[in-house]
């Protein structure tokens, strides 16, 4: 803590303000800071007026915030490239790299397919019944301390299923891996980007959320890693990687841009006085809390989308190696398969979330789901027309896919605000992921009876319609009286 002489002697005021400091010292040092003329603060976590108001007799004048443009550019794109690279990883590794592992482990063990599936529906289980909880912390605490300490328990579960011995373990090593990427799922990401942006949401949540399908280049990493040195020293190595990727990524994260000064989208508020008079600076947003958005009938559409498009998304980027092996397809071209999927997506990500902010993003999504029927269509013809059918599959499945993704977060944040996103989005990603549960052991069983997987991509093409007539069910949106529409 900096003394009230040295910020009068500085000539630049730096305060280093905590909730517990003492309030006689903070009241010097402010009084201190506010002659000085010159003022930087920085204020970890906190909200810079709630502190002052905490101080009797304390008024702050002029503008006070804290310098979070590095290089010119608005610290929410800062936290919204941490979330790429995060995204990137977590996609990567635990997400799309589970098919590169998915033959290796059925040889040496004897496993079934749907018992390997299985290990992707607890998974999508466990991250579907922490997602609210961790929207909620989110929305408390920040994303900082869920991203760290997940990345901890992601290399621990790592780690753990390279010593897997028994089909138990290897449930219980991706139940730890669950429990780890929770920390850094897309509802914490999520909540780091719709806290920081408004107008931007959609673009800037098309960039972060890029990251998962960067995350396709990962694969062949991965596929070379268990050629190499085999399937367990690999995730020993992955595990390593977590750490020195995720934790130091941890620390760019910040809560609310209010806390430093600035509005979302990086407008300046202007002048901030610490009076108790004044409330702080406020939008015409709409601001829709846990209970009331589980009233709404909107809330139960754009989650029965979703669930429609976990569903068949967790089932497709598991099954995609296994599927093309079965009709021919030699491991080496299925890697680029798997890897082309991700990489695709990346265009309708920022592409469709692109014309979200500009467009009618109900409207847009339901584009991006019918670019999912549309290709799985073609992937179910695949083994009956030719392998060439895979290239329009992944045009329309890759984009429509991309676009979806970015456009669920978009469509939270514009229905339902952003003071409570953590915990309405969390829900909405919990009560999804039962679509997960399903998909991967649905589409294992499927081809363990028939041997084959075609039926079950035309089932999920009529999935995704579904998923399509529930957003365009959806109201317009408005910003008041929203969710006066109740189921």
């Amino acid at each position: 803590m900096k003394s009230a002489s040295y910020c009068r002697r500085s000539g630049i005021a730096r305060t280093y303000l905590g909730v517990n400091s003492p309030p006689l010292l903070l009241k010097k040092i402010l009084h201190a800071c506010c002659a000085s003329g010159n003022i930087e603060n920085w204020v970890d976590n906190y909200n810079f007026e709630e502190l002052a108001w905490k101080i009797p007799g304390i008024r702050i004048y002029g503008s006070v915030h804290l310098n979070m443009k590095l290089s010119g550019i608005f610290y929410g794109w800062w936290i919204v490239g941490a979330c790429f690279l995060i995204a990137m990883y977590v996609g990567g590794v635990v997400f799309y790299g589970f098919t590169a592992i998915f033959e290796p482990i059925a040889q040496e063990f004897g496993w079934s397919y749907a018992q390997i599936s299985f290990a992707a529906s607890l998974r999508g289980l466990e991250t579907g019944i922490m997602a609210p909880l961790v929207g909620m912390l989110a929305d408390r605490w920040g994303p900082r301390r869920l991203i760290f300490f997940g990345g901890v328990i992601t290399a621990l579960g790592l780690v753990l299923l390279s010593y897997t011995t028994s089909l138990g373990m290897f449930y219980g090593a991706f139940i730890l891996i669950a429990l780890g990427i929770s920390g850094a799922s897309l509802t914490v990401l999520m909540t780091a980007v719709a806290t920081w942006f408004r107008k931007k949401v959609g673009l800037a949540s098309g960039i972060a959320v890029s990251g998962f399908g960067a995350g396709g280049l990962l694969v062949p990493v991965i596929v070379w890693l268990i050629e190499m040195y085999g399937w367990r020293m690999a995730m020993t190595i992955l595990a390593a990687t977590v750490l020195v990727v995720a934790l130091p990524l941890s620390f760019m994260f910040r809560h609310k841009p209010e806390q430093y000064g600035y509005l979302p989208d990086g407008e300046a508020p202007g002048a901030v006085a610490a009076d108790r008079s004044l409330a702080p600076a406020q939008t015409d947003e709409v601001n829709i809390g846990r209970l009331q958005a589980l009233k709404s009938s909107t809330f139960w559409r754009l989650t029965l989308a979703f669930t429609c498009h976990v569903m068949l998304l967790s089932a497709t980027v598991t099954h995609v190696m296994p599927y093309l092996s079965s009709i021919g397809v030699d491991r080496a071209r299925s890697s680029l398969v798997a890897t082309a999927i991700p990489l695709m997506s990346i265009g309708g990500r920022l592409g469709i979330g692109w014309l979200g902010d500009r467009l009618n993003r109900r409207k847009v999504a339901a584009g991006a789901f019918a670019m999912v029927v549309i290709g799985l269509l073609f992937f179910g013809y695949v083994s009956t027309a030719g392998a060439w059918w895979l290239v329009p599959f992944l045009l329309f499945f890759g984009i429509g896919y991309g676009g979806t993704n970015v456009m669920r977060p978009a469509l939270a944040r514009e229905y339902f605000g952003r003071i409570n996103f953590g915990a309405v989005f969390g829900l909405i990603v919990g009560l999804s992921m039962l679509g997960g549960v399903a998909g991967p052991p649905l589409a294992g069983w499927v081809f363990d009876n028939w041997g084959s997987y075609q039926g079950i991509w035309f089932v999920f093409a009529g999935l995704a319609l579904v998923g399509l007539i529930s957003l365009l069910s959806m109201p317009p949106v408005r910003t008041s009286s929203m969710l006066a529409d109740k189921s």
